[in-house]
């Protein structure tokens, strides 16, 4: 095949790839948090002691994107993910299922 003939191929290719990258980015996370070093941070424990006294049920926490993102189910019995500033334990984004 000649050279000519694989340059429409190789673009398309690499547009797919930055699609899928672009995507994959998206997905990745809901927030970002300029939050510091984490050693100057809130506990993991005390969000969660603040998100089941509100009747939450927490399932996971963990650091994304320097937030706590905490999946869980509501007092309403909703699943949520959702992502706490680790200084202030200030939710800045959530996401229902």
């Amino acid at each position: 095949m000649s050279r000519a003939r694989q340059l429409p191929w190789v673009r398309a290719a690499m547009a797919a790839v930055s699609l899928l990258a672009a995507a994959a980015v998206q997905a990745h996370g809901l927030a970002t948090c300029d939050a510091g070093p984490e050693e100057k941070w809130q506990p993991k424990e005390k969000l969660e002691r603040q998100l089941t006294d509100k009747g939450w049920k927490i399932r996971r926490v963990k650091v994304d994107g320097g937030c706590y993102e905490v999946y869980a189910v509501t007092a309403k019995g909703d699943k949520i993910e959702a992502y706490f500033h680790p200084l202030t334990l200030q939710q800045v984004a959530a996401k229902t299922e």
